[in-house]
């Protein structure tokens, strides 16, 4: 271990794709767009694990002139509630205001209970007989029908009104109307709509495409299962390599990180050939469910903060960014 030295950069690759927005990411965003006159708040979900890269331009581009919430979900999946962690949510709080921000594990009723506070102020201002109306947005799988789930249920009392997946594209149209606050004498109903995961355009980098790819936010069928599992243990070894103590050395060769894997899981084709592809899978699940460390793959500072935006500066309006993308995937797919 003390002679062991991780990568500090992972190498480029040219051909890995740099989009996956699809046909009904355009259409649900074209929708919202057409809702905005009767909705009072857009509640804007972003992955707490990669707080800069979920960011998507598009919707602040589409969908101004509505006040807007950001809720950093997954939260129980990159903060050990360590002063490392406030002082990273302490940035992204300054950075971000006057727009409020608000960090959130949809199994901790504490932090639900925060957002729903926040929709009854701000319903509370608004002067409705139908009561307040409110849009849930956010990049694929960033969690936003398990939030509209969590809300519903400490908010009402009721059971699940979104269909919740391990894969993205769960969610394809915008659904009806779901209550999450009950209306009384001194305050209005708040409804809530899910919609569809919108991806961005076009994405400024190819490590930026990975975070997004080992987060879900894209199907895993994009980027081939050894390229990704590559990328984690490449996380892994710059976080801790004794994550994966019991299942390999530390090591920055994925072939002898899955292999190794494999043996220990008993994940072998005939011949007793390690089954290299099902072991990358099984890895990257366990790292997204929390079971192999719980860490933020985004470096959060002012200075990171401001490059990211510069990066995507314009690429939400620009959809010939986004067709030449989808060109390009296509043909990386087709090969």
């Amino acid at each position: 271990m003390s002679s062991f030295i991780p990568r500090r950069v992972f190498p480029h690759l040219d051909s890995l794709p740099r989009s996956y927005f699809l046909g009904h990411h355009r259409a649900g965003l074209d929708k919202m767009k057409t809702m905005l006159t009767y909705i009072d708040l857009v509640i804007e979900c972003r992955d707490y694990r990669v707080p800069l890269t979920s960011r998507n331009p598009l919707f602040e581009e589409n969908l101004a002139g509505r006040e807007r919430l950001i809720v950093y979900t997954k939260q129980d999946l990159g903060s050990k509630r360590k002063q490392q962690d406030k002082n990273r949510e302490h940035v992204i709080e300054e950075w971000y205001r006057p727009t409020p921000v608000l960090f959130s594990d949809h199994k901790d009723k504490g932090s639900v209970r925060k957002v729903l506070n926040f929709a009854r102020d701000h319903a509370a201002m608004k002067a409705s007989l139908m009561g307040s109306r409110m849009l849930i947005v956010g990049m694929p799988n960033v969690g936003k029908s398990s939030l509209l789930n969590a809300l519903r249920k400490v908010g009402v009392h009721k059971g699940k009104a979104a269909h919740t997946g391990a894969q993205p594209g769960i969610t394809r149209k915008i659904g009806t109307t779901v209550k999450i606050i009950e209306g009384n004498e001194n305050s209005e109903s708040v409804y809530l709509m899910d919609t569809p995961g919108v991806f961005i355009p076009y994405v400024p980098n190819t490590e930026s495409m990975l975070k997004l790819a080992l987060c879900g936010s894209v199907k895993d069928a994009i980027i081939a299962p050894t390229t990704l599992a590559d990328y984690l243990l490449y996380q892994l070894n710059l976080y801790d390599p004794r994550i994966y103590s019991i299942y390999a050395h530390p090591t920055n060769e994925v072939v002898d990180f899955l292999s190794a894997v494999a043996y220990k899981t008993g994940r072998l084709q005939k011949g007793g050939t390690p089954d290299v592809e099902a072991s990358a899978l099984w890895m990257i699940q366990k790292w997204r469910n929390g079971q192999l460390g719980r860490f933020v793959l985004d470096d959060v500072t002012a200075e990171s903060l401001e490059r990211e935006r510069s990066d995507t500066e314009g690429l939400g309006s620009s959809l010939s960014h986004a067709r030449r993308a989808d060109k390009e995937m296509r043909r990386q797919r087709s090969k």
